[in-house]
């Protein structure tokens, strides 16, 4: 991936409605998720990075995200800030029906680092809207989390097999997949050449 000046941190759909994880399958993986984002989201907004927010407003009746529910609030911690973008989807990727590719073009921005929730619905839809429209993609890999899924003929997928399947149908060819500590050295790195071409 590169890093730059242009690059934004993606963070989807990291709302209240989040934490009723038997409606979303429940047993929820990488608790730590929300901390990986925060540590991200405060690095992006030290150097003055583009930082955009996707907040699902859902047409499901029974939709924790539908708007007129506790759910569909914005965890604490990624409240939009002046300068950043928020974007409110219908749909799981950020890109559709929503301003974002126009905002994406207007700023600039050639690449995307994408966390937030979940990893096989709107994170991964997202990622692969970015991917093929030719932007230069990353997916946080501890920065995103899932539940359990149930196939059609009931067997039951754990929350880590179906993040990391979702993560590999990604990987190259949609894709570059890191960790929260290998995007945050590359910012450092990045940040430190910038500086130095002052």
């Amino acid at each position: 991936m590169k890093l730059s000046k242009h690059t934004a941190l993606i963070i989807i759909d990291a709302q209240e409605g989040i934490k009723e994880t038997t409606h979303w399958g429940g047993n929820r993986n990488n608790p730590q998720a929300e901390n990986n984002i925060l540590s991200l989201l405060a690095q992006w907004r030290k150097v003055n990075l583009p930082v955009i927010v996707v907040q699902h407003c859902s047409r499901d009746t029974n939709s924790p995200f539908r708007p007129e529910r506790p759910g569909n609030k914005l965890m604490d911690f990624v409240q939009v800030q002046p300068g950043e973008k928020l974007v409110q989807k219908s749909t799981a990727s950020a890109f559709i029906n929503t301003d974002l590719s126009q905002y994406i073009e207007q700023r600039k921005i050639d690449s995307l680092v994408v966390t937030g929730f979940v990893t096989n619905n709107s994170v991964e839809a997202t990622a692969r809207n970015a991917g093929v429209s030719g932007i230069d993609t990353t997916v946080v890999s501890d920065a995103t989390a899932c539940f359990d899924k149930v196939a059609m003929n009931g067997t039951k997928f754990t929350s880590d097999v179906v993040h990391a399947l979702s993560l590999a149908k990604l990987k190259d060819e949609y894709a570059t997949i890191m960790t929260t500590d290998e995007i945050l050295a590359a910012l450092e790195s990045t940040t430190h050449n910038l500086k130095s071409t002052i």
